[in-house]
């Protein structure tokens, strides 16, 4: 394999005059050029003699470029391949990159841009040529943990996608792991050993979203006192990490797609445009084709970062790994708060697995290490879980639970203790609603050890309510004593 700036590349245009610009372009930059005019000469080209990198412009008179590519692609030694496409084909370019080229630019581009994609591209040849990668298994993926069907096919995603330079889209709800999506993506891509810089968009007053993505030079605003470089430029090299995009203000929108075409920015304040080298991932937990529909999100910013989407499953969609992760929290925060806990008991991995979490992986980090540090012992159960029980009744430790506080009298018992609709034959049977309140608060609060805010949880109403329900019972035992 030739060093990057000795790489061969086909030049794949049938306009000659563009063919011809192109090849001065990368022979001045080190390249080994050859142009095909058509499709026909380009396959035969590349079955001959692959080159290392492939320019090749999406619309032919003879073939379909994605045709083309479908038929290079899967060819021993194939080379990386740069879509060219107008303005008004970026959906046929990300297409293409979807089939797996490189990366793509639209016509007209400059010499720079044309030579850096493709120093680019040659740069990871050498991987493409190299074995496939078998898809991963076990329950650890980079960060990630979990072995459902679900993730697998995340896992899968992710090595698929790490290669390319395309920009990947992650898709998911709040806490379902993005950020750790796109870090798995930089560290398996070429770019691994560069920065990866994130930037959460919607947590960003919008009158510095400017300065914090571009940079400023000092004096440029108030309180711009010395030059600043942005994230574009601290991440030149490796990975930007756009979360929450669809935060983004529209004309921000406008500026960031001029340097996704380009590669060029200008910081706040600058007359002079600079020039970055990354790759985009970006992230949102919004739908994006509802913002473009609803006006929020421009289309053509859409389609230019849509190009490879991951979407994370909530953590509900993921069976056993709940557990799986659980275990595995458990484990760091007994050792960071030095407690005692070794398992969870049964009906705790029972609450785990029953509950919806709508926050996700962030709030079983925050439900555990809350339970870790408010309790000890040896085996963590279900009550001492602060889970706030909206969509899944809340198993109890039954076995364990000391006996109920006496808030029932005594003709009650049998009628409490029978769930047989066979032996309710009689009148005094009846309970009334108010009795059976006080016989399940009561039992809540001694099974939860007085722990009011818990048994509040487990019975689905406010801890406040339940102070006050429990004071008005205390109040009534009073007054018949």
């Amino acid at each position: 394999m030739s060093s990057v700036h000795q790489a061969k590349v086909l030049v794949v245009e049938d306009t000659p005059s563009m063919a011809e610009l192109y090849r001065a372009y990368l022979e001045k930059a080190g390249f080994v050029v050859a142009v095909a005019g058509d499709g026909a000469t380009a396959i035969r080209f590349v079955e001959a003699s692959p080159p290392d990198v492939m320019v090749l412009d999406l619309h032919l008179p003879d073939m379909d470029g994605l045709d083309i590519l479908a038929r290079v692609i899967g060819t021993c030694g194939a080379p990386s391949i740069v879509a060219v496409t107008t303005d008004a084909s970026i959906k046929t370019a990300v297409a293409a990159m979807r089939a797996g080229a490189y990366d793509f630019i639209v016509k007209p581009f400059s010499a720079d841009r044309l030579t850096a994609t493709v120093r680019s591209a040659a740069a990871l040849a050498p991987m493409r040529q190299g074995a496939v990668k078998s898809p991963a298994s076990g329950f650890a993926f980079q960060g990630f943990i979990g072995e459902s069907s679900a993730m697998k096919a995340v896992y899968r995603s992710i090595e698929s996608a790490a290669p390319s330079n395309a920009t990947v889209f992650i898709t998911g709800e709040s806490g379902s792991g993005k950020e750790l999506c796109a870090e798995a993506v930089h560290r398996l891509s070429r770019r691994g050993k560069g920065p990866f810089v994130a930037i959460n968009c919607g947590a960003i007053p919008a009158e510095l979203i400017e300065s914090e993505l571009f940079g400023h030079l000092k004096g440029s605003f108030t309180g711009a006192v010395n030059d600043r470089a942005g994230a574009v430029k601290q991440a030149d090299g490796g990975t930007l990490f756009l979360d929450e995009i669809g935060e983004l203000q529209l004309d921000l929108q406008t500026k960031l797609l001029r340097f996704l075409q380009t590669g060029a920015f200008r910081p706040v304040g600058a007359s002079r445009e600079e020039q970055a080298d990354l790759r985009i991932v970006c992230a949102t937990n919004r739908d994006p084709q509802a913002e473009v529909a609803a006006g929020r999100f421009r289309e053509d910013l859409y389609y230019r970062l849509h190009v490879i989407p991951i979407e994370l499953p909530p953590l509900r969609a993921r069976g056993d790994d709940i557990l799986l992760i659980a275990d595995t929290l458990l484990r760091r925060f007994v050792a960071e708060e030095k407690r005692g806990f070794t398992e969870f008991s049964a009906t705790a991995r029972d609450a785990l697995r029953a509950y919806s979490w709508p926050g996700n992986v962030r709030q079983l980090q925050n439900v555990l290490r809350n339970a870790v540090v408010m309790n000890d012992g040896d085996c963590l159960t279900a009550p001492m879980l602060p889970i706030p029980w909206m969509n899944a009744a809340a198993p109890v430790e039954m076995a364990a639970a000391p006996p109920a506080a006496r808030h029932t009298r005594d003709d009650e018992a049998p009628c409490a203790a029978s769930n047989d609709p066979r032996s309710w034959r009689r009148v005094e049977d009846i309970v009334s609603l108010e009795d059976l309140e006080r016989i399940a608060v009561g039992r809540a609060i001694a099974i939860c050890e007085g722990n009011v805010p818990r048994a509040a949880a487990f019975l689905r109403v406010s801890p406040s309510t339940l102070y006050r329900k429990r004071i008005a019972h205390e109040a009534e035992d009073a007054r018949a004593s």
